[in-house]
């Protein structure tokens, strides 16, 4: 990894034990998903919650609609209807 930086987290002893085995690859992986799975958490809880159109929601979540469709589904809520994105699911 040429450009990186060094972070402090504290986590529990068994938590330590487990990190403490994993190479930094593994470990900047699991950041970087575990960031975007709460990105996209955030996204839909505020859509659900009306704060966001569904659009908004996607871009905030760096993710296409059709994705944030599918992460929505997955989380048991139906997208809207929308001519635009049942187009870019279908390609």
């Amino acid at each position: 990894m040429p450009d990186t930086a060094t972070i402090l987290v504290q986590v529990p002893p068994a938590l330590a034990a487990e990190l403490a085995a994993a190479s930094q690859e593994f470990l900047a992986d699991l950041l970087q998903r575990g960031l975007h799975q709460a990105r996209v958490e955030r996204a839909i809880a505020r859509y659900q919650g009306g704060l966001l159109s569904f659009a908004a929601a996607a871009e905030e979540a760096d993710i296409s609609q059709a994705e944030l469709a599918r992460q929505a589904y997955v989380r048991g809520l139906e997208p809207p209807d929308d001519p635009e994105l049942l187009a870019e699911e279908l390609r």
